[in-house]
């Protein structure tokens, strides 16, 4: 059965989407680039109603994509977890990777980079918590061992581990020295490492009078 369109509105509350009118009623809305090519007097099949749904769905799962994209990067790994929340069609989440990845919106290895960035910035960690973070974003083990072979574990205990100090009491060596190795030990350094660090953290404390 074939339909015409009698009327196209942009929405009031949203004007990036646009009621078509069929027939003297309004049938569906849709995204502006979706019904860009829509003319008022235009006849439609049902066969490309459904198709003109289907492309509005796709579009509008697109756009969700990209505001969750818009408060961080994020891994190709979360985009789909996050499409597939909203009950996105594996189909359209395919397409819709294809397309975040050909704009550059998603590169797993520069998310990879960005987040280890961040990491030895704001809150320093040990390899194998960087690595298990990786993992859980879905970043492939091969760019996890990459990206982690330009990190310097020893500057990142430091960091972290002169951080912890500034806040300790540092008038008993043992106690001092135990609660800084948990405190390393937990954000995911190794043993050595952390007996390294903990004693020269230790030496600058004593060094400074503290």
């Amino acid at each position: 059965m074939v339909k015409k369109i009698t009327a196209l509105k942009p929405q009031k509350r949203n004007p990036n989407r646009v009621n078509v009118y069929l027939d003297g009623e309004f049938a569906f809305g849709l995204a502006r680039i979706t019904a860009a090519w829509l003319t008022v007097g235009q006849e439609l099949s049902q066969d490309r109603i459904d198709r003109l749904l289907a492309e509005d769905s796709a579009e509008v799962a697109y756009q969700r994509a990209l505001n969750f994209l818009s408060y961080r990067p994020r891994s190709e790994k979360e985009i789909v977890d996050n499409l597939r929340k909203h009950e996105t069609p594996e189909q359209v989440i395919e397409e819709i990777v294809g397309r975040l990845k050909e704009n550059g919106m998603v590169d797993d290895v520069k998310f990879a980079r960005l987040w280890l960035e961040n990491r030895s910035e704001f809150r320093p960690r040990g390899y194998f918590a960087l690595r298990s973070e990786l993992h859980r974003k879905g970043i492939p083990d091969s760019v996890i061992e990459a990206s982690l072979t330009e990190i310097d574990e020893v500057d990142l205990a430091l960091r972290a581990g002169r951080t912890k100090a500034a806040k300790l009491n540092s008038g008993n060596e043992q106690i001092f020295k135990q609660k800084l190795y948990g405190f390393l030990s937990r954000r995911g350094f190794n043993y050595e490492i952390i007996s390294e660090v903990v004693n020269e953290i230790w030496q600058e404390q004593v060094k400074a009078g503290r």
